[in-house]
């Protein structure tokens, strides 16, 4: 596995260009990693704000790792989402996305058993449904497995123990003002009014965005990159 850098002690390394190069350098140095270890895993997580290009860059890479045969697959964070009944239930559908509204524990048991090499089932979440689906997508045999979420990084509230099960966590940052314009653009695009957009990405998406950037000391590596479409996520 590659060596985890101690974020009390070592600061991030800083990259910057399109998320498409800065993937593709990941896939080279991480293909060539599998390929001094065939049977292994690696556990690579993305984390930034809601907005920041995560799932932009976690295709590019995932592209790029199946194309060399060194993807072992994907476990995204997003698919520990807590149920609209759940959330409901334990009143906090107002602030779905915040760190409490997801499964935390069997997030981290699912990543437990990447880690030891086990075929595991993960869910996913269906934004046409707005709700997370049991066994939708698959890891299997060795290479990279990838995750990407928001919280990965966080220091609390049970996601430090994260931060301990992934082996390289990189951070996608992205200036304030275009975060809240890819926000905007993204909520409308699920059928919001602009003032209801503008009013959760005040509400929710930025205190959310402002807890997850506190968070980069404990990451790996910062990649800050160039601005494109604000349909990144």
């Amino acid at each position: 596995m590659l060596p985890k850098a101690d974020a009390s002690t070592a600061p991030p390394i800083t990259r910057s260009g399109t998320a498409a190069d800065l993937a593709a350098d990941l896939a080279e140095r991480l293909t060539r990693q599998i390929g001094r270890d065939p049977g292994g895993r690696v556990i690579v997580g993305l984390t930034g704000a809601p907005g920041s290009g995560k799932s932009t860059a976690a295709r590019e890479l995932t592209g790029l790792l199946a194309e060399a045969g060194a993807l072992a697959g994907e476990v995204p964070m997003d698919g520990f989402h807590m149920s609209n009944a759940v959330l409901d239930e334990l009143g906090r559908h107002g602030r779905k996305g915040a760190p409490d509204t997801f499964d935390v524990g069997g997030y981290l048991v699912t990543l437990d058993r990447v880690r030891r090499g086990e075929e595991v089932l993960a869910p996913v979440y269906r934004r046409d449904l707005h709700e997370p689906v049991a066994a939708g997508t698959r890891v299997s045999g060795g290479g990279v497995v990838v995750t990407e979420g928001n919280y990965l990084a966080l220091g609390e509230g049970g996601w430090q123990a994260a931060r301990e099960r992934i082996d390289l966590l990189i951070m996608l940052v992205v200036g304030r003002e275009e975060l809240a314009a890819r926000l905007v653009a993204r909520h409308m695009s699920f059928g919001r009014d602009r003032v209801a957009a503008a009013h959760w990405v005040r509400v929710v998406d930025l205190p959310n965005a402002a807890l997850v950037e506190a968070s980069a000391p404990r990451c790996d590596e910062l990649w800050t990159c160039a601005p494109s479409s604000h349909r990144n996520r």
